[in-house]
């Protein structure tokens, strides 16, 4: 049997899926399991063990370069994705992504049951001869699940498996050392997100990491992709911070935020990521809602503001007070409780 998954971006709505590949392989042990997913979360499931085959599709690279007047590279590496797709023929496709990007990879796979949500969210359905019906209610998480279980998997347990990456293990041990941090004793703040609603004032990062240092006498680690963004936060603290901002990989961070005591995270998808690997993650919300993108599983710390108007799902806000309102003091005594208890994942 051949079984194509569909699911592009972004790195959190890739991690949400790969309990649903782990259920799908128990469901179907010796099928041939292709991916097709985009750049930037592509180390999430290259060389990932319950995956036969990775297709990159190259779509934002295309877009630029189309932008600049350069169409030979995208048609180019547009045919390669189709022959690609067309290399084999599959049984069962399903689109976990339900919306026209995927659709059209979901046409172009000439799959026999292509299956996907009930929705028509940017005309996704059009192309699917079998649906299911979305539970917005539920976690992302579980909603993926809802493939699996239509194709008959029992599912007791929610399972994350990451590829497994020496490198970035012995990548990860340099670093380390290199800044003189030790297992569980350090505390990672990530606090880059891609929605400016998403933010936390760099002021009040820098707050938290100097109470975090002076109060519980922890070093504190910032990561993220745009390391000039942490240095702004770092600039703006009395001691100094370690910036390892745009020094590792998806696979490397996945390893950083294993050993780390805990994960101070916006919604993002290196928050997904902490989650993953089992870390006790603190959770920085205001326009999204939790109950759907939160983290997943148990020994995670949500803080957010009880405003009315939130979730309101917007990516720009006149006041964004719903972040602003949360405090530094806060999250400090979240990392405490946290503490006192010995929290840790299951």
């Amino acid at each position: 049997m051949n079984i194509l998954i569909v699911k592009l971006s972004a790195i959190g709505d890739v991690i949400h899926t790969l309990p649903s590949l782990a259920a799908l392989r128990s469901l179907y042990p010796d099928a041939h399991i292709t991916w097709v997913v985009e750049e930037a979360a592509a180390d999430i499931v290259k060389n990932h063990p319950y995956l036969n085959a990775v297709i990159v599709s190259q779509r934002k690279s295309w877009s630029k370069d189309i932008q600049k007047v350069n169409i030979l590279k995208p048609l180019f590496n547009m045919r390669s994705l189709i022959n690609e797709l067309r290399q084999r023929r599959y049984d069962l496709v399903i689109d976990f992504h339900g919306l026209f990007k995927s659709a059209i990879i979901v046409l172009l796979s000439r799959g026999k049951r292509k299956l996907g949500y009930d929705s028509l969210q940017e005309l996704s359905g059009l192309f699917l001869n079998e649906n299911i019906p979305e539970d917005m209610n539920k976690h992302a998480i579980d909603r993926y699940l809802d493939f699996p279980r239509y194709l008959g998997a029992k599912i007791d347990h929610v399972e994350f498996i990451l590829p497994q990456n020496n490198d970035a293990e012995t990548k990860v041990q340099l670093l380390m050392n290199k800044h003189t941090l030790d297992d569980k004793n350090f505390i990672a703040i990530n606090p880059i997100a891609y929605w400016e609603t998403k933010l936390w004032d760099d002021v009040n990062f820098a707050r938290l990491a100097d109470m975090i240092k002076n109060n519980l006498k922890m070093t504190v680690v910032f990561t993220g992709s745009e390391k000039s963004a942490i240095e702004r936060i770092t600039s703006k603290m009395k001691k100094a911070g370690t910036n390892l901002g745009g020094q590792t990989t998806l696979l490397e961070l996945a390893c950083l935020y294993k050993k780390a005591r805990f994960v101070i995270t916006t919604d993002s998808g290196p928050m997904h990521l902490a989650a993953a690997v089992g870390t006790p993650v603190i959770a920085l919300f205001g326009p999204t809602d939790p109950l759907r993108t939160g983290p997943y599983g148990e020994g995670h710390t949500i803080i957010r503001t009880e405003l009315s108007c939130s979730p309101c799902l917007l990516k720009k806000c006149p006041t964004n007070k719903c972040m602003k309102d949360i405090l530094p003091e806060q999250v400090l005594a979240a990392i405490e409780n946290k503490l006192k208890r010995g929290d840790l994942c299951p």
